[in-house]
């Protein structure tokens, strides 16, 4: 696959506005995808750890990205996603990183997981991806 294509794809995830929240570092390489950021209170419910929804994302976008490094021409799309919670966390750097495990025609299936900064894994994901319409094109920070 094409380095220029993976700079980016980093460059579209840079410039999502939900991104502006998490402060994401990510990186993409064949079929692999690594997510970086660090925890803020702003990110805890209400017995003070980090919310669910947090694990989620990063370990669906690691995910996406391992699958979207496999697909020049358009978006991939979140078809499903599982995840398994195994402890929480309260501070310090997430990294998530995914894996595609698998392709067939249209779809992408590929697994994350998720590990703080002594590297215990505190979740793990799995999801199915497929092919979108969706251009990647300058107008949506593909470039």
């Amino acid at each position: 696959m094409n380095n220029d294509h993976y700079r980016k794809l980093v460059r579209t995830y840079a410039s999502a506005p939900i991104n502006e929240f998490y402060r994401p570092e990510l990186e993409i390489s064949d079929g692999k995808a690594v997510i970086r950021f660090e925890l803020d209170r702003k990110m805890h419910h209400a017995a003070h750890a980090v919310h669910g929804s947090v694990y989620f994302k990063a370990l669906d976008d690691a995910a996406f990205f391992a699958a979207n490094s496999q697909v020049e021409d358009v978006f991939v799309l979140t078809v499903s996603f599982n995840i398994h919670l195994f402890r929480p966390v309260v501070e310090g750097v997430l990294t998530a990183r995914g894996w595609l495990t698998h392709r067939t025609g249209r779809l992408f299936f590929a697994e994350a997981e998720l590990t703080d900064q002594d590297g215990n894994q505190v979740a793990r994901g799995s999801g199915t991806f497929a092919r979108s319409k969706l251009l990647l094109t300058p107008e949506i920070g593909y470039r």
